[in-house]
């Protein structure tokens, strides 16, 4: 007769299994994706130190740029803004020649002559170099946190001002006439809620482009927030 109190493991295993409480799967939970920052099909050939218009540009600082800070587009006047003092330096140039075909300065003697006409051509490309230096260092330049405008007086003054991106409340910009149409330049005006209330991209090259980047740049910033991925 068999011993009643004598186990089989086998059958103690298989009683455990059906008593045991079954363990609760979790929900596998959808991970979150960060949003990135859109792309732009932008033309990068023509980026050189010159460039009125540079996406990404390399090699570009300024004094009050953060660490982490990037810099998204860098603007100066289009360079068909330039053609009026360029005439200008050019028929200064020719100035002398000119009054040599009419005799002008003939009361003159040739020594005094001579100075007059260095001194004449000096002012001409003190003109110029003034002119191109002021278009050279009137920028304006977009960041991913920022918007910073450098207003370029001369060699001993300038004007520097800055807001962050998320104080920018509106953003429009102007095309008008054949010469702007044709060459795809015009005006980006910024409204903000700084103590700078306006911002003026004057002249800049494709200004719908600078407008969608900055309405693109707000958006993203209003997403770090929400995402507590603010610096």
């Amino acid at each position: 007769m068999p011993d009643i109190f004598i186990s089989d493991p086998k059958k103690e295993k298989q009683i455990a299994k059906e008593h045991s409480p079954k363990k609760k799967v979790a929900p596998k939970t959808k991970k979150t994706k960060k949003h990135k920052r859109p792309r732009y099909n932008l033309e990068k050939k023509a980026q050189g130190k010159l460039s009125s218009f540079s996406y990404l540009p390399k090699k570009v600082n300024f004094e009050t740029r953060e660490k982490d800070e990037k810099i998204i587009l860098l603007l100066r006047r289009h360079p068909l803004t330039n053609i009026s003092w360029i005439m200008v330096g050019l028929l200064m140039a020719a100035a002398p020649a000119l009054l040599n075909i009419f005799s002008f300065p003939s009361f003159l003697p040739n020594e005094f002559g001579l100075i007059a006409v260095l001194g004449w051509y000096l002012i001409t490309i003190a003109f110029l170099i003034e002119n191109f230096l002021t278009w050279f260092f009137n920028v304006n330049i977009i960041t991913d946190e920022r918007i910073i405008d450098i207003d370029f007086y001369n060699l001993i003054y300038k004007q520097v001002s800055d807001t962050n991106i998320d104080k920018i409340q509106d953003v429009t910009y102007t095309m008008g006439g054949v010469a702007r149409t044709l060459f795809n330049y015009g005006d980006v005006f910024v409204q903000t809620a700084a103590e700078v209330p306006n911002f003026d991209f004057l002249g800049v090259p494709k200004p719908d482009k600078v407008a969608k980047i900055l309405q693109d740049l707000r958006v993203e910033e209003e997403i770090e927030k929400i995402e507590g991925r603010v610096r």
